[in-house]
């Protein structure tokens, strides 16, 4: 990331020149939209990982104690049964309810969430053009598009109509997912060498 080292640089002597007080003020200004998008984003990431491993475990298992209570409750309580796992339920809630569909079933809120992700990750791209202040953040950017593009690759695996899952398909959803958040993290990590105050983001690991 040779842009962002030299950006690094720049912003260093750029800082050495501003007043202690404005640096943290400016520091505080530009991170919070940022932090409370990037917690979004990994919460609802998260939920799509747990989710696709949760039909692959379905899908081999055929037995009544195996089967989600999903289907009797109604999309409002489907949606919030699922998000209680994450770290962020009402962040996850608040992004996937506002899809018009009033899913039940854990494949069609998979989907949803997709959706919520891209979604989400436009939002943090428009973010980071509008704060990075002219400074070239190019990598962090290209690593966003990379993991909206691996996301709208998800999304093509319900072109059927997702009413087939297979194997197959659900280690692709993994796999992408798995890449997506790769992105997303390096991207975070990029931003704070190069001064964005990010420490109060979560990390997830993939394991």
């Amino acid at each position: 990331m040779d842009s962002l080292k030299i950006f690094k640089g720049y912003d260093k002597v750029e800082h050495n020149l501003e007043d202690p007080q404005k640096q943290q003020q400016h520091r505080h200004k530009i991170s919070k939209p940022l932090i409370a998008t990037i917690s979004i984003i990994i919460t609802i990431l998260f939920l799509t990982f747990t989710l696709s491993f949760t039909l692959f475990y379905h899908h081999h298992t055929n037995s009544t104690e195996s089967k989600t209570p999903l289907n009797s409750l109604n999309s409002t309580d489907s949606i919030r049964f699922i998000c209680n796992v994450t770290r962020f339920p009402d962040s996850c809630f608040t992004a996937i309810s506002s899809s018009t569909q009033n899913p039940t079933d854990p494949k069609t809120i998979l989907k949803i969430s997709i959706l919520a992700s891209i979604n989400e990750l436009n939002k943090f791209s428009s973010s980071l053009k509008a704060n990075s202040n002219g400074h070239a953040l190019g990598d962090c950017n290209e690593l966003i598009d990379d993991a909206v593009s691996r996301l709208n690759d998800s999304v093509s695996v319900f072109s059927d109509g997702g009413l087939t899952l297979t194997d197959v398909k659900i280690n692709d959803i993994q796999t992408w997912v798995s890449a997506a958040l790769t992105d997303q993290q390096t991207c975070v990590d990029g931003l704070e060498e190069v001064g964005f105050s990010l420490n109060s983001v979560e990390k997830v690991p993939l394991h």
